[in-house]
């Protein structure tokens, strides 16, 4: 049972009633609130029953972050007498579910629709908290209330902002592939076609049978390799958690991911995923040609960091032992933690660049140059130190993987990810891919 807002002024009332009706007798004290208590129980006992009410769902399962979702609610009245009252479709705060409550009128035997949109502020499954309805009596002044579970969940997709660097960069893998002029032409490491030699062409590319069966010189035109493997994976450990820009640097390293397995996809390479800290927390394995693009999605959508020490012996163990046994190329996105490299990555580099090619890309955070830069007090000098210190020890990280001969990206958040696509594209330029 309900008391409204309704039944409160009139509450009021009867107390105003009494105070100034005191003087007349005792017994208008007693019943002006015995008639409203009647009132209150003969309305509670007309409202209709709210337990009566059945519910169907439907609607979107799944939003990029930012973008609004809706799921609409039938609800359906099997009792002969009509219910009025208000109807609260509950989810989690992090679900931006709005209207919160609406009034709801359903005829006897009739059925309405409801729409709640969603607009989320967190990746991960949205679930239905419940529908709360409360069904008014004739009088307003109380209602039943009955709480229905309805199960449905939507989930909230990385929204993939560097998807507007696509395009450009397909442009270049064209070039690359010979698709359209280009100024530059991309020697790769596939076999493609003869062409008549031009001033510029390199002599090493000339085929000397066919063009001793021809009136020309004649080359041999390349293009980058095709089907290769590449595995993108996440560290989700607790370095991953750290904030540049108000943002995760997981989120970031995702972003960045997306951008990279759908330009690898259209290369004609085979894209899997995985994320680690001290387990396996999401794992995506291409099985023949296509896309894995939207598998991805859906395997990073519930992805949070873990506050725990990221183990490299057992990521290393488990791509070593669970991937492709064919040399890959391995990106690592990770944060360029000179202690937790030095430590964990580095002793174990020769067993894994002896077998697989490896790119680390790291968010740096601007915030870090910015406080270096800085003078003019006493607290801003020490931030400098400080901060200078940090981009030491990362340039030196730095050097150190690449002596192993590791691939390294470092950019911010802005420039990540067609940073990562670049080196991709420049790999496939060398021929080494």
């Amino acid at each position: 049972m309900a008391i409204t807002g309704r039944a409160v002024l009139a509450a009021f009332a009867a107390a105003l009633a009494v105070l100034v009706a005191g003087a007349v007798g005792a017994w208008i004290a007693w019943a002006v609130p015995g008639l409203l208590a009647a009132a209150v129980l003969a309305d509670v006992l007309l409202a209709p029953s709210p337990r009566a009410l059945r519910f169907e769902r439907s609607g979107d399962t799944s939003v990029r972050l930012g973008e609004t979702a809706e799921v609409a609610l039938v609800v359906a009245n099997p009792a002969r007498r009509r219910l009025r009252g208000v109807l609260r479709d509950a989810w989690a705060p992090s679900a931006g579910a709005r209207p919160p409550r609406r009034p709801v009128r359903v005829p006897g035997g009739g059925r309405v629709r409801v729409v709640t949109e969603l607009t989320p502020t967190r990746r991960g499954d949205q679930a239905a908290a419940g529908v709360t309805v409360r069904s008014l009596g004739p009088l307003g002044l109380a209602a039943r209330q009955c709480t229905h579970a309805v199960p449905w969940t939507v989930r909230a997709l990385p929204p993939f902002h560097s998807r507007r660097h696509l395009p450009g960069k397909l442009s270049r893998l064209r070039e690359l592939d010979g698709q359209h002029t280009a100024l530059v032409r991309g020697q790769g490491s596939e076999f493609d076609s003869l062409r008549e030699y031009v001033p510029g062409d390199d002599v090493r590319s000339i085929d000397w049978r066919a063009t001793a069966r021809r009136d020309a010189v004649v080359v041999r035109t390349w293009r980058p390799e095709r089907d290769r493997r590449i595995l993108l994976v996440l560290d989700t450990s607790r370095t991953s958690a750290g904030r540049v820009g108000d943002v995760p640097r997981l989120d970031h390293a995702m972003d960045a991911a997306l951008l990279l397995a759908a330009l690898a996809g259209r290369a004609g390479d085979r894209v899997d995923l995985l994320a680690y800290d001290r387990r396996v927390r999401a794992q995506v394995r291409s099985q023949g040609r296509g896309s894995r693009v939207p598998q991805i999605v859906q395997a990073m959508a519930p992805l949070e960091a873990e506050l725990v020490e990221s183990d490299p012996a057992g990521l290393v163990a488990t791509i070593l032992g669970g991937h492709s046994r064919t040399r890959q190329l391995v990106v690592l996105l990770t944060d360029l933690n000179a202690a937790a490299l030095e430590e964990g990555l580095l002793p174990r580099l020769p067993a894994l660049t002896s077998r697989h090619m490896l790119m680390v890309a790291a968010v740096g955070d601007p915030r870090v140059s910015e406080m270096a830069a800085a003078r003019g007090t006493a607290r801003a000098a020490y931030e400098a130190a400080a901060a200078e210190r940090a981009l030491g020890e990362r340039s030196r990280i730095t050097a150190e993987l690449r002596r192993h001969g590791v691939e390294v990206v470092d950019a911010d958040p802005e420039h990540i990810a067609p940073a990562l696509a670049d080196a991709y594209i420049g790999l496939k330029a060398q021929g080494r891919l």
